[in-house]
């Protein structure tokens, strides 16, 4: 199995570099149900490889200019305080049997991995219903607001090892009405950010194998550069609907996988 988890890795850099999210959706279950990591760890080693490879991407996607700095930022500050107060303080602290009744036990470990699921459906059905580009000017957007998705996206990366982009390019393409391909290096940004903060917030709590870690990155980097090159020929519509049918059958799986 772990040679299945070494060509999904491929696919994982691909999906980065193509739809500028998807690699933790891939990541977390490659490593929990193939490599045969503890979901906490998983959402750990996650934070590492789909950082370093989105970082990769986001050089690759600001050559072309698809990379929207003061997007990035909008979400920046309060989204990278909130990663690390969680892998920090919060995670740490969460118990690991959560629920027990005579024969019903529910873990932290089912539980993010439903949490994780639970979203990627709803992040899924706004994108795949969100068919058309979106031709007017960005809608002014409040700072609360901008505060409200920069925590909501922080969180999600803290607890489940995500870097978000699931979340992030339905909020800067359906709310602050980024052009897709624009969005996409825009996510890989923010991705990068979250997840190199989250992993160091990890430090100390969780065993790093580093050997193994810099192996999945190199093979993830080499399909993070495929996919944002595959990204140049591709119409917007059809990431962003091809994005959205990958993370539903993904959350479909995961949720089948835990609860039956």
């Amino acid at each position: 199995m772990e040679i299945v988890g070494y060509i999904l890795s491929v696919f994982i850099g691909i999906s980065l570099g193509l739809i500028g999210g998807g690699g933790s959706i891939l990541t977390v279950p490659v490593l929990v149900y193939l490599f045969h990591f503890e979901p906490a760890v998983a959402t750990s080693y996650s934070l590492f490889i789909v950082g370093f490879t989105s970082l990769a991407g986001t050089i690759y996607q600001h050559t072309k200019g698809c990379v929207n700095i003061r997007a990035a930022l909008s979400f920046g500050l309060i989204s990278v305080a909130t990663v690390f107060m969680v892998r920090k303080y919060a995670l740490p602290a969460i118990p690991d049997t959560l629920f027990q009744w005579e024969t019903i036990v529910i873990t932290k470990s089912n539980a993010l991995m439903v949490f994780f699921a639970a979203l990627m459906l709803a992040a899924s059905v706004s994108m795949i219903l969100g068919h058309r580009e979106v031709a007017s000017p960005a809608p002014q957007t409040t700072l609360p607001k901008l505060l409200g998705f920069g925590f909501g996206i922080g969180l999600v990366t803290g607890l489940l090892g995500a870097g978000g982009g699931f979340l992030i390019i339905p909020a800067l393409v359906l709310l602050m009405h980024i052009p897709i391909k624009e969005a996409i290096g825009t996510s890989l940004f923010i991705i990068t950010i979250n997840s190199m903060v989250g992993f160091i917030g990890d430090i100390g709590h969780v065993y790093i194998d580093w050997p193994f870690l810099f192996r999945i990155l190199g093979i993830t980097i080499c399909g993070v550069i495929i996919g944002s090159a595959m990204s140049r020929h591709i119409p917007g519509y059809q990431l962003r609907s091809g994005f959205g049918w990958c993370v539903l059958t993904m959350g479909i799986y995961i949720l089948s996988r835990e609860l039956f």
